[in-house]
């Protein structure tokens, strides 16, 4: 007679515990965990390479922006290394809600400083930018939880 295993159930308090769904060992929910991983590396390619490296090369771009609103380079090469770190910690499990919502605190300086320094030219960027970032830190915000034991164990 063959051997059957009855599949074991999650209990609501394994369940809060543990940010992993039902849903994610379908083909669908690796799906999902695909997509979302995608667009993380997409979204850290984005700060790291097109948004932080010209800040911190001092593109003429970048130098003019900056300038114009009068923060100079020091301004820059600080907003250029939160931007790095922040896609750098986009990858990294334990830190990518964090680095999502610190992103998105972000772009909400980059919408305020395009409406009042320059007429409001790109400010839809940071908004679209925002909209990723907060589905990132929201189907990540299971490691939270292991961010804080790490930082409370340190402590």
């Amino acid at each position: 007679m063959s051997e059957t295993t009855v599949p074991a159930t999650r209990t609501a308090a394994s369940s809060a515990a543990s940010p992993v769904s039902a849903e994610s060992t379908t083909a669908r929910g690796r799906r999902a965990r695909i997509a979302l991983r995608t667009l993380q590396v997409v979204l850290a390619l984005f700060y790291v390479i097109a948004s932080a490296l010209p800040k911190l090369i001092a593109h003429p771009s970048a130098v003019e922006g900056f300038d114009t609103m009068g923060w100079g380079s020091a301004g820059m090469y600080i907003i250029g290394v939160l931007e790095l770190a922040g896609g750098i910690a986009l990858l990294i499990p334990v830190l990518q809600s964090v680095a999502a919502v610190a992103l998105s605190a972000l772009m909400v300086g980059a919408f305020v400083v395009q409406l009042t320094y320059f007429d409001g030219e790109n400010a839809a960027t940071p908004l679209i930018l925002i909209l990723p970032l907060a589905l990132i830190a929201w189907a990540r915000r299971g490691h939270n939880a292991d961010l804080l034991r790490l930082v409370r164990r340190r402590a």
